[in-house]
Order: C-alpha cells, then structure tokens, then sequence
C-alpha cells in the first residue's frame, strides 16, 4: 500500500559504501520504501542540493525531504556541507540528521548551533546499527510529519 510517506527522498551523504549499504539494508528491512539517493561527500552533496554538473536534473536528482548526513567525508566534510544548507534559504528547510562516528561533544555542539534537527552516534556493533535506523525510520516516517512539496 503506497501512500504520501512512501514518497519521501532520503539523501545519505556518506563516503563509506559499507555504511551505506548497511543502511540501505537496515531500511529494507524496516519496510522503508523510500527512495535512497546517496552522495559520497560535500561537494556532491551541495551539487545535487544545488542541481550542479552530474545532478543537473531535477527529474533524476529531486530535492530530498530528509537528508542523512555523515560529519567525517572528504574534499567538504559535513559540518561546512550543514552550514551552507542551513544558511540556503531554499534549503534550509529539509530536516538533516547527522548520522556520525564522531564522539567529539564539540561537534554535537556545533551541530546544533548550526540548525542539525538531530545528532546520533553510529553504532558500532551490526545489530546495533540496524536497531538505529529502524528507530530513526520509525521516527521521522511514521511519527514526524514532514513537508512534502508536491512540486519541486
């Protein structure tokens, strides 16, 4: 059964495969149907936020209503990636959640001063990790109401 929910595009910045994998995983199996778009650091990130070079289509690279943000990715990490979304007037609005290895209260700090809607530690143990999406699923798709634009 399909519904509004089903249509959410999540944007995973990510540099690692494996995490996004997992992740992709851990959504499956919590029945997320939602379509993963998935960048591999700040660069691509703000080149698909911003529709630049390979993101160029809105059709192929829509604007997403959630993204999943890791803080340590290269060339531009995700802290300077959730500054110039935040400070974007046409982007400022998308929930971002930092899903990070980082342990620095410094960076949860920053974070939220920076407008981070939430900040959570990847587990490091498999299940553990599973468990984590399956509850951020169950938060941001079946508790939270998010802004879905019928248009983009």
């Amino acid at each position: 059964m399909s519904n509004k929910k089903d249509s959410i595009i999540i944007l995973l910045a990510e540099d690692d495969e494996d995490d996004y994998l997992l992740i992709e995983k851990s959504l499956k199996k919590a029945k997320i149907l939602n379509k993963i778009k998935w960048v591999k650091d700040g660069v691509e990130l703000m080149d698909y936020l911003k529709h630049r070079g390979e993101y160029k289509d809105v059709f192929k690279s829509p604007k997403p209503h959630l993204i999943l943000l890791d803080l340590n990715m290269p060339r531009k990490d995700g802290r300077e990636s959730l500054k110039d979304i935040k400070s974007d007037p046409a982007l400022k609005n998308i929930p971002v959640i930092v899903l990070t290895t980082s342990k620095s209260e410094e960076d949860i700090f920053s974070s939220y001063n920076l407008g981070v809607n939430s900040f959570i530690r990847k587990p490091t143990k498999f299940d553990d990790f599973v468990k984590a999406i399956q509850l951020i699923s169950q938060y941001w798709f079946e508790l939270v109401e998010l802004p879905i634009e019928e248009k983009f």
